[in-house]
């Protein structure tokens, strides 16, 4: 491309060309893709099983490289770590193959965990969880686990492993897995009902919200068609009066 020059004897700025164009364009789709595909994922939170952290109706992007797997020769250049206390993570959950679940890591390779009237004991010490909600109602089994035997809620296998891992009392949470809670603890169907998750289930980290919807409690639960197409318009309607802007970027910790 040739330069021209201007009445006032400066050169003239180039013009992009649609073909250059059309090639940033590409680079910026692809780079985002590439994103969007190995490094961030969006989810939606479809119940209250980790409120008030996460709600139902939040949009996170889910860092999905810093606690996957070391990988050969990228490792030294990614900030790879181990899961940690604490860290809440998206997983596919062990009892219901396909479905994303979101909770928060209570117990690591190692631990010693029990409950006793629904506080949570770590390796002899109570934990200070001031994420945690509770809705004043009490169950032996949920709320002094594993001191009382599975009731019915409990999925078959757990009921048949569980005591497998128990020694004085606590649970041992074995190698290469995790317990993992939710922070609304009275309605949370969680490790406590379902055993440990896996470190190959473990997809991510929710980042941020980068959009929150007032979402009615059922709402994902409606899967027929007509019931789905309702729910999109609703958020064509009232997107501006029932976003939830005050949860717009919000860290997820």
């Amino acid at each position: 491309m040739k330069t021209k020059a201007t009445p006032n004897g400066k050169p003239e700025k180039k013009r992009e060309t649609t073909s250059e164009f059309i090639a940033s364009m590409a680079g910026v789709l692809v780079v985002g893709l590439f994103i969007i595909t190995f490094c961030l994922q969006a989810f939606v939170i479809p119940s209250s099983s980790m409120e008030n952290t996460l709600l139902i109706g939040d949009h996170v992007f889910v860092d999905r490289v810093v606690e996957a797997p070391g990988t050969g020769w990228i490792r030294p250049l990614v900030p790879y770590r181990n899961v940690r206390h604490g860290d809440i993570v998206v997983f596919l959950s062990p009892a219901q193959p396909g479905l994303y679940l979101v909770k928060r890591i209570i117990g690591v390779p190692g631990d010693r965990i029990h409950l006793q009237d629904g506080v949570v004991y770590r390796n002899g010490q109570a934990l200070r969880e001031p994420y945690v909600v509770r809705n004043d109602t009490f169950s032996p089994y949920r709320d002094n686990f594993p001191a009382e035997p599975p009731g019915d809620n409990a999925t078959l296998e757990w009921r048949l492993t569980l005591g497998s891992h128990l020694a004085n009392g606590d649970l041992v949470v074995p190698s290469d897995r995790y317990f993992a809670m939710g922070d609304n603890r009275d309605v949370s169907y969680d490790s406590r009902f379902w055993g440990f998750v896996p470190r190959e289930n473990i997809v991510g980290r929710p980042v941020f919200v980068y959009w929150s919807f007032e979402t009615p409690s059922d709402q994902y639960l409606k899967t027929s068609p007509g019931e789905r197409l309702a729910f999109v318009a609703k958020v064509a309607l009232h997107f501006f009066d029932r976003t939830r802007w005050r949860r717009m970027f919000k860290v997820v910790h």
